[in-house]
């Protein structure tokens, strides 16, 4: 459904753009999106890759799941249809940051493929890095960090991925790292490796 003012708003081009601000900084802005089960160690490994862009003098910023639901996505609940939605912003503001000149890290279960490729879509070939942070449920669960197993487990909490609602596995991501079982420095140095490749820093 069109938006009743969208015919009335045209994409401001600013005077300043991606290119001048990546020759600016002297490296590439890129979305890194880091999908995997509850626990499974999205957040902690985008931090550390984080800290190690940060401490390299590079431009750099990590949007996590709980965070935007704190504020931007405080709204929404986890239907289907809430976090179809959820993904669907997040991927937009990751679009700025993107354009901003900023290596955006983005830490979110985001359990339906197609919703991630929606995000992938926004973007050009090249500036989307899917890492699929890859856990056994058994070892999330194990985990299970804020105790969201445990209360999903009890009935407590609804629609809870891996237990009531499906994670649909990436096919092809840019980067799947075997997180369950590897220690978080060996997967922040390949996340590092992986940029490095690619030709964003």
């Amino acid at each position: 459904m069109v938006h009743p003012g969208e015919r009335n708003i045209v994409w401001h081009q600013a005077s300043v753009s991606r290119a001048d601000r990546a020759g600016q900084r002297g490296h590439r802005s890129a979305i890194l999106w880091f999908t995997g089960l509850s626990g499974s160690g999205k957040s902690t490994l985008a931090n550390a890759v984080h800290a190690q862009l940060h401490a390299r003098g590079l431009a750099a910023y990590v949007l996590d799941g709980d965070n935007i639901r704190h504020g931007l996505c405080k709204d929404l609940g986890f239907s289907a249809a809430d976090r179809e939605e959820n993904i669907r912003r997040i991927g937009e503001v990751a679009r700025l940051f993107l354009d901003a000149g900023v290596i955006t890290l983005t830490a979110f279960v985001s359990p339906f493929r197609a919703d991630r490729d929606t995000a992938r879509q926004l973007v050009d070939a090249g500036d989307f890095i899917e890492i699929h942070c890859s856990a056994d449920l058994s070892v999330c669960e194990q985990r299970d960090p804020k105790g969201l197993y445990a209360r999903a487990r009890a009935g407590r909490i609804k629609e809870f991925t891996g237990i009531s609602s499906p994670y649909e596995v990436p096919e092809n991501p840019e980067l799947r790292i075997d997180t369950g079982s590897l220690g978080l420095e060996v997967c922040a140095d390949r996340v590092i490796a992986a940029l490095g490749e690619r030709g964003v820093i």
